[in-house]
Parts: C-alpha cells; structure tokens; sequence
C-alpha cells in the first residue's frame, strides 16, 4: 500500500476528515488525495491560498504576521493550517507555504524553501521546515507529497489500521 492509501485508509478507519491549505503547491496536494478511491469520506476539501492577499482573505491570517514573519515562516505555515481547520470544522488540517523558484520573493528566504504544518481539534499546530532542489514543478511535487507523509506522521495512534 502507497502512503496515499494509507493515509485514506487509517483517516477512513478513524472517522477522520482533513482539510488542506496549500499555497505553492496550488492544489497539488488535495489532488493526490483525490486521485485514490475513498477520498471523498475523508477528504472536506482545500483552500488554494497562493498569494498573501488570498491567505489574508480566504483563511483570515493577519497581515501583521505574514509581515513579521513573511509568508514562507513555520508561524504562517501553522496560522494557516489552524484558519484551514477552524474554518471546515474538520477534524485535521495541513498547510503548505513555500518557494517553489525560479525566482525568490524578495526576502532571504532560499528559493526551495517550504515550510509544512499540520494540526489536529484539540492539539497545537506543529511545523516542519523541507529544503527541495530542482526546477519549480520538482520543488511543488515534493513539497505535496510531503505534505501527504506529514498527515501520516500526526495522524493519532487511534488511526492506526492494524
């Protein structure tokens, strides 16, 4: 089993939804979700927050922080996964904001640079910093399919399918 299959398999299991919201991968993620046979009992649906002004006006981030912090940080990363959840009122969200290139935006921020959160109801959003190399589309299909394993990694031990 591919991890798309278990993850859609132990989110089943558990009565689990989740909800996405990316920014430089524009959909990837809730993509490879869709593509496998059961999603829909599990998958609510995305948020396609790409620019600053979409996280600001569909998930409600501040934007204070996006400027304190800049929109490629570990807190707008965790501030959009927490908006992605109060939102849906699902039961775990994903966020991913990163750099995919060629170009940077203007900050020191490494082109490749893509921060990951995910937080369950009840818990603190966590984060975790990926550094990819290659070309755009390279950078955007590894930052999803990060995006996949860490959902696997917070998934609670009561999803386990065993």
């Amino acid at each position: 089993m591919n991890d798309l299959e278990t993850l859609i398999t132990r989110l089943s299991a558990a009565s689990l939804r989740v909800v996405l919201a990316e920014s430089c991968t524009a959909g990837l993620g809730a993509d490879l979700v869709a593509r496998v046979p059961g999603a829909s009992r599990v998958l609510w649906g995305a948020y396609i927050a790409y620019t600053v002004e979409a996280k600001i006006a569909m998930l409600g981030l501040e934007e204070d922080l996006i400027r304190r912090y800049g929109a490629v940080s570990r807190e707008t990363a965790c501030a959009m996964a927490q908006a992605a959840l109060n939102r849906s009122g699902v039961d775990i969200a994903v966020a991913v904001t990163g750099l995919a290139g060629p170009e940077g935006d203007g900050t020191a921020v490494p082109v490749g640079t893509v921060w990951i959160a995910t937080v369950l109801q009840g818990s603190e959003a966590t984060a975790r910093v990926f550094h990819y190399t290659g070309s755009r589309q390279a950078v955007r299909v590894a930052a999803a399919e990060d995006l996949i394993r860490e959902l696997l990694r917070q998934l609670p031990v009561s999803a386990e399918v065993g």
